[in-house]
Formats: C-alpha cells, structure tokens, sequence
C-alpha cells in the first residue's frame, strides 16, 4: 500500500519510480538473485511490452547466455513468448504474433482443441478453416478424411492438406500476409463470396460476451467475417486464455457462434455464461 506521500504520485510514474529504484539498488549492490532478477525482467515486459536480451544483460551485467535462459524459464511459465533477440510481453491487446511464436503458446491445448475439432467434420463435408496455430493442429488431424473440400486462405493450412489425395483443396486468391502465411484483402473477401460450405473453422485471439470475436488484424477481421457471412454453422476453435477478452479488431458478435470448442481450463460460470447465449461448448 501506498503512504501519504505516494499517494499523490500517478500509478504509471510510481511504478515508473518503483522500477528504477530496483534497477539502481542492482547497480549498488551487484548481480541479484535469480528470482530477483526474473521478477525486474516481468516488470519490464510491463512497463514496456518487450525486452531484448543485449539491453537485459547490459542491465544486470550479466552474460546473454544467462538471460536467454531467464526468458526460457518464463516462457515456460507462460509469462511471456520468446522473439528474435527478446521476448514479447503474453497478452497485450493488438500484439499481432507471427506464427511460429503463436505456435508456442499454449501449444497442448490447442492440440487437444484441433483433436476435438476434427469430430465435427464429416465425409463430403465442404468446409472452412481459417489461418492460425489452432486450426493447423485441427488440419493435423484430418489425414484420414476422405472427400473432403477445404477452402482456406492459409497457405500453410493447404500446404498440409496437399498430402492427402482425397481432400480437395480451393485456395482463394488475395494478398499473402506473410506473418500468419494468409490471404487477404479485397480480393481474398470477393473470392470468399463465390463459395458456401457447411462449416467454417475460426480461430479467434479474443472472444468477449460484449463486444464479441477479435483478431490483432483489421483485414484478417473483415476476411474472416465474410467468412461467416459464407458458411452454414460457425465452429469457434479457441483455447480458454482467449476467453472473455479483446483484441484489436472486430470481427463479429458471439451470437454469430455455433459452436465453441476450448479446454478445460474454462471455469464453471464463463461455461454457463456461454451457454445462456445459445452457443454449444464442447471441452476438448
């Protein structure tokens, strides 16, 4: 708790204050501890939304080695998501992660999730599936299937898909986003409308009762709107960390859902919230 004095300082410029006087009581009195040093290190994911491992290691004069190893550790602890040369802070809003380091969040769920999903399609089933991490592990699990139609924009999602003879693959034209390897943009949307299918499989970064399903990016949100707008039944594929929050851009309300499948982790009451709307949740 704050004392009198502290109490007139903003919350932004007493952490602010706070973080440099750890910083200097490092300086002072050497290297700290491991713990110590992990917890100035989550601070400034906090105050910053990233660190780099040149700027850490000039900090603590420690070796690159030993705070690679730090980042490692609180990955592990889903704290935070390793980068080229740093680390990202986990759940900021808007944070538009490349694939390969989306595909190491919560990487067992969604495996489960993409398990679960694949119990939803059935042969001569014409279906959607959207670009992502979560979708890929639904892909994963299709090898099985025989005809099948897949429309997607993922060119990573085709690609794997192209093992498998029996399932067709159409692959909508548009503008190639490199950090998801999706199509989109006005001529990913129109090619959208040409098609309708049974089912279309959404991965979503937020999914909120109010404000509904969210993605990091503006077009990705208009394609995957259209998307619905093209598809009998919505599945909704999102691991219970994605629950109950927002991301940057709008994608459509929760009614639009069908469908949800998550994890266990989801808690009795966002369970029942859910449900009273009308959506099916399936715990994979």
């Amino acid at each position: 708790m704050k004392n009198i004095a502290q109490a007139a300082i903003p919350d932004n410029l007493f952490t602010f204050i706070n973080q440099i006087t750890i910083i200097n009581s490092i300086y002072m009195h050497g290297n700290k501890s491991t713990v110590e040093r992990r917890s100035i290190i989550i601070n400034e994911l906090n105050l910053k939304g990233k660190v780099s491992v040149s700027e850490l290691s000039n900090m603590f004069k420690v070796s690159a080695v030993t705070i690679r190893n730090d980042l490692s550790q609180l990955e592990q602890k889903n704290v935070l998501i390793r980068a080229r040369g740093g680390a990202l802070k986990l759940d900021p809003v808007g944070i538009d992660y490349p694939i390969s380091e989306k595909d190491k969040i919560h990487i067992e769920a969604k495996k489960l999730i993409g398990a679960k999903a694949s119990e939803f399609v059935n042969e001569q089933d014409t279906i959607m599936i959207d670009s992502g991490t979560t979708a890929m592990e639904l892909v994963r699990n299709l090898a099985d299937h025989k005809e099948l139609t897949v429309i997607t924009n993922a060119l990573n999602i085709a690609n794997q898909l192209s093992k498998n003879s029996n399932i067709n693959v159409i692959i909508p034209g548009g503008f190639l986003r490199k950090k998801s390897f999706s199509l989109i943009g006005t001529p990913a949307e129109k090619s959208f409308r040409n098609y309708y299918c049974d089912k279309l499989f959404l991965g979503v970064d937020g999914l909120d009762i109010d404000f509904g399903l969210t993605t990091p990016n503006i077009e990705e949100a208009h394609l995957n709107s259209t998307m619905i707008d093209m598809s009998n039944q919505v599945i909704v594929l999102a691991d219970s960390s994605k629950l109950f929050k927002r991301s940057l851009a709008y994608i459509c309300p929760v009614s639009k859902i069908d469908i949800l499948i998550t994890d266990n982790e989801i808690s009795k009451d966002k369970k029942n919230a859910l449900e009273n709307l009308g959506i099916k949740v399936v715990i994979a």
